[in-house]
């Protein structure tokens, strides 16, 4: 019978090797993993020291080994309280810790003694020690840390707002919180009473404990639960449990007569062989339940993912089958794909979010800590408690961007080992953590959607290239036609150059014609007049008089507008001689004096006397005048009107002004900024060139001055030229 109660300290035993083997192999080597493997350890010595005292036939051996152990197990309480503390990172009572090492510190030294461990007791389970006058203080301080952790618990899960946190400090409490209740147990045989250690059960805390260590990460191991791994272990356990039957009924049947049969073997074989098969399905069953809530068919997910977003083109729809897939698959909280844009450094853009529109943020930047990860690894990236307070700075950075977007883990999209994008994936509905198999389906996923992305966006390229080819030939096309017209008017242009050039050298040659005669008939006339007053002897007709004089003005009136001919007809390019501004005006408003003086149109004439003279050319500004005023005059008629002419000097600014404001329409705003653009013109077909304005503009340029046109005093249209001239100095 001593073999059936040795089974659960082994188990036990069993148990805290195999936890403590993960907390070496897989431990993070920090202080809590450390401390764990610490208690882990202590708990291997306790259920050692029991199966060697329950199995040992001398008492003296059996109190030597308990008092050795105890000078050890005795730290349990104060490495209990401890790593709690660390865990449930609760900020100090330091002193509390202290006090406690300090107290096991204190009985270690009396184990070895009667005071601690007074002698053997011999129980129908095997040998147990009885403890000394010292050892109710254990007892009491068993209790006493046992009911402070399971409240540090209670606390933290009242307080917690995370599934999957909360889940994980059930399982710490139902797990580990009540191992140190029953190890506590333990010392109710050693204070007298007659009853079986109760502690020798702590296989079964420790294996609700293991449960959550691997669906849940408990200790942030970074292990994931696999299906396979699962149905080993339960495979083994039922083994186990198979050889306990086995062993037991031995046992029990060994003074039956039947069990002497040759028969009994086989017939005890089948039955359990019978028995075994349904068993072990009905508890893969349940563990699936379990372990697996929600599962789904892996190959059959892929399969049909693969073969509908393989033939889809559209980077949105793509994006939605994919989370549709996770989300219905895997049941998260959120999932949303970030994809890269074609700037540089690349962004990232969220694409879908199948439950929360509002995740922030809606862009990642390519120089972002989670990105640059993403782009050096090229790996799925699990987030981790650990990572908040790693000693490394971008560590922590890249855990604090994914607690902004909510991700549980992060899978790249790459393609070529470029980073196309990213899934961003938040935590189950359940609670539960991610399994393996989770993951793989997970990175294959992404890696295909990948490879289908970069096909859609190589069809839109191609797509786009030829809607661009084709809308390139029509603005070559249009283009080429518009070439051709400015050709024409070029050529239009050229020719009416010519023209007025061939106009201008004739209109001079005809001006250099008339003045001779001009002169002639002015210069007969003023003789015959004083010839007519000379004479007192003959009286003379007042009227013939009147006419002589008449005509003699009329002939001064013909030399003038000649002369501004000639002034205004002049081909040459110099820009050097002294211009005299109020002249050039005077000139063009004799030249078009025949286009208004049958029109109802006043013309007001203000020039500024002791003008400064510009230096330029006298052809070119008595252009510049002539196109303006005749536009004045254009504007104004055929109503009545006002001309206002104007000259002015601005000595601060070394500037000559002429202003020709009309009262006509006006110039609408629409087209204010085009009126000294080439070939623009509001005149109807025929009427105009729309050169004009550009000339007089480019002209005034050439002479290093402005042509504007200001806001009007009135309705009407306001033209300024502004041209420099030289200060005089005194030599």
């Amino acid at each position: 019978m001593r073999l059936l109660y040795s089974i659960p300290p082994f188990l036990s035993l069993c148990c805290f090797v195999f936890l403590g083997y993960l907390s070496v192999w897989r431990g993070r080597k920090n202080r809590i993993n450390r401390l764990f493997t610490v208690i882990c350890i202590l708990g291997t010595f306790l259920y050692i020291d029991i199966l060697v005292i329950f199995n040992c036939k001398s008492p003296q051996t059996a109190l030597f080994v308990s008092r050795l152990d105890h000078f050890f197990i005795i730290y349990f309480i104060p490495l209990y309280i401890h790593f709690f503390h660390a865990y449930l990172k609760i900020p100090g009572r330091i002193w509390l810790i202290r006090s406690a090492y300090l107290f096991a510190f204190i009985l270690m030294c009396f184990t070895p003694t009667p005071w601690f461990i007074a002698d053997m007791q011999r129980h129908a389970f095997g040998y147990f020690g009885r403890g000394g006058p010292l050892y109710m203080l254990v007892g009491i301080g068993s209790v006493c840390a046992t009911a402070y952790v399971l409240m540090l618990i209670r606390r933290a899960i009242l307080r917690e707002t995370q599934s999957i946190l909360k889940n994980r400090l059930k399982y710490i409490f139902c797990g580990f919180g009540i191992l140190g209740l029953l190890i506590g147990m333990n010392t109710l045989p050693l204070l007298g009473y007659a009853v079986y250690p109760l502690g020798n059960f702590s296989f079964i805390p420790l294996s609700f404990f293991a449960v959550g260590l691997f669906r849940y990460d408990l200790l942030d191991m970074g292990i994931l639960i696999r299906k396979s791994v699962i149905y080993s272990l339960l495979t083994i356990t039922l083994t186990l449990l198979y050889a306990l039957i086995v062993t037991g009924i031995n046992m029990t049947v060994t003074d039956f007569k039947a069990s002497d049969s040759a028969y009994f073997p086989l017939f005890f074989f089948i039955a359990v062989s019978v028995v075994f098969g349904p068993v072990k399905t009905r508890i893969q069953i349940l563990v699936d339940r379990y372990f697996f809530k929600g599962r789904y068919d892996y190959r059959q997910t892929i399969k049909q993912l693969s073969q509908t977003i393989s033939t889809v083109l559209d980077l949105r729809q793509i994006a939605a089958l994919l989370v549709e897939t996770i989300s219905g698959s895997m049941q998260v909280s959120h999932c949303c794909m970030y994809l890269s844009d074609d700037s540089m450094p690349p962004t990232y853009v969220r694409f879908r979010d199948n439950e929360d529109p509002s995740v922030p943020p809606a862009i990642i930047s390519g120089n972002s800590p989670l990105v640059i990860w993403m782009q050096r690894h090229l790996q799925p990236l699990h987030k981790n408690p650990l990572m908040k307070h790693s000693v490394d700075a971008f560590t922590r950075q890249v855990y604090a961007e994914l607690e902004i977007i909510r991700a549980a883990v992060v899978f790249p999209m790459k393609f070529e080992n470029t980073l196309n994008g990213f899934l961003a994936i938040g935590d189950k509905k359940s609670g539960d953590l991610f399994l393996a198999e989770d993951l793989d389906l997970l990175e294959t996923l992404a890696n295909q959607s990948s490879l289908s992305i970069e096909n859609a966006r190589s069809y839109h390229k191609i797509e786009d290239l030829n809607k661009n080819l084709e809308e390139k030939v029509s603005e070559r096309t249009l283009a080429l036609q518009t070439a051709l017209t400015e050709k024409e008017k070029a050529m239009e242009l050229l020719i009416r150059s010519e023209s007025l050039a061939a106009i201008g050298t004739l209109v001079a040659g005809t001006a250099h014609e008339l003045n001779n005669p001009l002169a002639s008939a002015m210069g007969l006339i003023q003789s015959t007049l004083e010839e007519l007053s000379a004479r007192n002897d003959t009286p003379l007709n007042s009227a013939i008089l009147d006419d002589l004089e008449f005509a003699g003005k009329e002939l001064t009136r013909a030399k003038a507008i000649v002369s501004s001919l000639l002034g205004l007809s002049r081909q040459t390019q110099t820009y050097t001689e002294a211009i005299d501004l109020n002249a050039v005006i005077m000139d063009a408003l004799q030249v078009l004096r025949n286009l208004y003086k049958n029109q109802k149109i006043e013309i007001s004439e203000q020039y500024a006397e002791d003008l400064p003279l510009v230096t330029g050319n006298f052809a070119g500004l008595g252009q510049v005048a002539l196109n303006i005023i005749q536009n004045a005059i254009q504007a104004a008629a055929p109503s009545s009107g006002t001309i206002f002419l104007k000259t002015d000097v601005d000595r601060n600014h070394h500037q000559v002004i002429f202003e020709c404001e009309d009262t006509g329409p006006g110039i609408p705003d629409a087209i204010r900024q085009d009126i000294f653009k080439p070939f623009f013109t509001t005149k109807a077909v025929g009427k105009g060139t729309g050169l004009g304005l550009y000339l007089c503009h480019d002209i005034v340029e050439r002479h290093s001055g402005t042509l504007t046109l200001e806001k009007s005093r009135g309705q009407g249209a306001r033209f300024v030229v502004k041209l420099p001239f030289e200060l005089k100095t005194d030599g």
